[in-house]
């Protein structure tokens, strides 16, 4: 039986990776807190406070795979020393935030990454965490770098916003669809596929990335999703800009609307996914998933992205 340790485990991303590695047979333990709740069922729970000394103390025994997902650089240093020696293979959790340029599309990993100044910035942190599994682990680390995560329980409520704005019906504002694209990769697929990888001692850089969509064609499948009826507003860059509303992600933005200088970060190449046996959902399954989600939780609720109802009515009225 598969040993497999997973560094966190309790929140997101870390819940799907147990939960697609219990489904593999494999015999599962986190290293956690436990602040974001408990593991699921049939994985063992270490609690440890990873700033303390003795953190990884109970933790016993040789890993077929650790996962580590934080990109706190103490952290991840920390967990280098304690279990580097004790891991047959090694999986670093990144992001395709390490590139130096976003503005080419379908760049591969051999593009340049950022050169990390400030390791309090995300991703001069995860260069950093890149560099540092590297130097300890070799050619047995994994280098997952996870484009934009979507599905049920997102946290950042980037993807979400939209089955659930179009889910609200009337009038609603969109960035200018023409020319611009998404990329998310659900959720489960990613943890499903991170799981497969390090069973199959997949190294090197990967980016980890959902199948790229033109963003009307995102759009259109919140649309039929929701099955409501709603008249969407195109504005361009400009006009938003002008009227308050933020690129991307948080408070009064329009999540998913990138910069033009922006627009390869949802463009990244697939290739070394799709031939490490990465597997991808129908946009329009996820879509429902994350709708259903969105719908347990609260269509009306505050979001942490996005547009609230009486923003939305300040951007329309101009």
């Amino acid at each position: 039986m598969r040993r497999i340790l997973i560094l966190g485990g309790t929140a997101w991303l870390g819940r799907a990776l147990v939960t697609a590695a219990l489904a593999t047979g494999a015999d599962v333990t986190c290293l956690a807190r436990g602040e974001s709740g408990a593991v699921p069922a049939g994985a063992r729970l270490v609690r440890a406070d990873r700033n303390d000394p003795d953190a990884y103390a109970d933790l016993d025994g040789e890993w077929d795979d650790v996962v580590e997902l934080s990109w706190d650089p103490g952290f991840v240093a920390s967990g280098l020393d304690a279990l580097a020696h004790r891991a047959a293979h090694w999986t670093l959790v990144s992001s395709v935030s390490v590139y130096a340029d976003s503005a080419a599309p379908f760049a591969d990993e051999s593009a340049d990454l950022v050169e990390p100044v400030d390791l309090e910035q995300y991703a001069d942190a995860k260069v950093h965490a890149e560099r540092l599994t590297t130097a300890r682990v070799g050619e047995r680390a994994l280098r997952a770098r996870a484009g934009l995560i979507v599905g049920p329980g997102d946290p950042t409520d980037r993807f979400g916003y939209w089955p659930a704005r179009f889910a609200r019906g009337g009038r609603a504002v969109v960035p200018e669809p023409s020319g611009r694209h998404a990329q998310g990769i659900d959720v489960d697929d990613l943890a499903e596929w991170i799981v497969r990888a390090g069973s199959a001692g997949v190294t090197g850089p990967v980016n980890a990335v959902g199948e790229e969509f033109p963003l009307a064609a995102v759009f259109a499948a919140a649309r039929e999703a929701a099955g409501a009826s709603v008249e969407t507003v195109p504005l361009d860059d400009e006009t938003l800009l002008s009227r308050g509303v933020q690129y991307w992600a948080g408070p009064r933005s329009l999540p998913l609307w990138l910069p033009a200088e922006a627009r390869g970060f949802s463009r990244r190449s697939d290739a070394a996914f799709l031939s490490s046996d990465g597997r991808r959902r129908p946009l329009a399954e996820t879509m429902r998933r994350v709708l259903d989600d969105e719908r347990a939780r609260g269509i009306d609720r505050p979001r942490r992205a996005g547009l609230a109802p009486a923003e939305e009515a300040e951007v329309l009225a101009g």
